[in-house]
């Protein structure tokens, strides 16, 4: 085993060295990925030891760096897209939605697109709209990509490596807010949790959390904070959006009878509520309270003075966890 300390964005940059060290087919693009390493220097390095062949700079064109990327995985290669922020992926909708997530059904799985799109998201980096977007449930609700989200570094290292082989497309969420989080490392093994699984980060008996990405540290701090009030909440990190790992949510929620949802993005059409949807569907005899969500307000991402106020916090967590038990 060996372990390194690294930050999460320092495992996704030691992951993608990996995966093209053992793969030449492996590509990156995106702006500013090469020379500057990227605004948040998660590429940094690579294009010096790898060459511009393999680590390129594009123009500032999300639709032509996608676009481009199907081409190259229709012939045999393996890319990594990199959109700079989160807001700036919709110029790309278009290529994502009907062409990268539609090709291996239209080809009845003749064709694979090993194609990675790595988003950074959400916001607490002071940040203004278009830089502190929740996306995924514009790509959850598109049928024909994986969609994962990372919150630590030992997923950030293993789960790009597993994005980077699958042979459907992958949309990558980063929690651009955790990218500082420093966490142990084991850079040699491949034991990893499987892709599409969810984890429980914390054990619990009283209240089911259910969270992703830069909410998965918010909720275990509340549930640090739950415990010295008597009550034991269960977090699970869900890790892979879609495809969901819906057998451990629901052996979770059967046991504790009570489920709260967190994630940044707006509540109102939110991921939280198909998430919500499948609880009752699959729990309903089991739950003591109606599933109850935590989540953005249904307005555009304020100034940066005002996001502490709209993003999810222990006290709106533990509020939801207390109405649980007023049933």
């Amino acid at each position: 085993m060996t372990a390194e300390t690294l930050t999460l964005g320092k495992a996704i940059n030691t992951g993608l060295r990996k995966a093209m060290e053992n793969d030449p087919k492996v590509l990156i693009m995106g702006e500013d990925v090469g020379k500057l390493g990227g605004v948040f220097r998660i590429t940094d390095g690579l294009q010096k030891d790898f060459g511009e062949e393999r680590v390129i700079d594009t123009p500032l064109a999300e639709s032509g760096i996608v676009g481009t990327a199907i081409g190259l995985a229709l012939r045999g290669y393996r890319p990594v897209v990199e959109i700079q922020f989160d807001g700036f992926v919709f110029p790309a909708a278009d290529q994502i939605i009907t062409q990268l997530a539609k090709m291996r059904m239209r080809s009845l799985g003749a064709l694979d697109l090993p194609v990675v799109v790595r988003i950074p998201c959400g916001g607490g980096i002071g940040a203004v709209e278009h830089h502190s977007e929740s996306p995924e449930a514009y790509f959850t609700h598109t049928a024909g990509l994986r969609v994962v989200a990372c919150s630590n570094p030992a997923d950030a290292f293993a789960m790009i490596q597993q994005s980077v082989a699958c042979p459907d497309p992958v949309i990558f969420f980063e929690p651009k807010r955790r990218y500082w989080d420093k966490a142990e490392v084991d850079v040699d093994s491949a034991d990893w949790t499987a892709f599409d699984a969810a984890r429980v980060v914390r054990p619990g008996e009283h209240v089911t959390v259910l969270a992703y990405g830069p909410s998965v540290k918010t909720c275990l701090e509340a549930a640090a904070a739950a415990a010295g009030e008597g009550r034991s909440l269960e977090v699970i990190d869900l890790r892979s959006l879609n495809p969901l790992d819906m057998d451990t949510v629901a052996d979770s929620v059967n046991r504790t009878g009570r489920c709260v949802v967190v994630h940044e993005a707006p509540v109102f059409s939110g991921y939280g509520a198909e998430l919500a949807a499948r609880v009752t569907e699959r729990c309903f005899y089991r739950l003591e309270s109606p599933v109850l969500r935590v989540g953005g307000f249904s307005t555009p991402y304020p100034p940066s003075r005002l996001e502490d106020h709209y993003l999810p916090d222990l006290d709106r967590i533990l509020d939801a966890v207390d109405r649980t038990f007023a049933w």
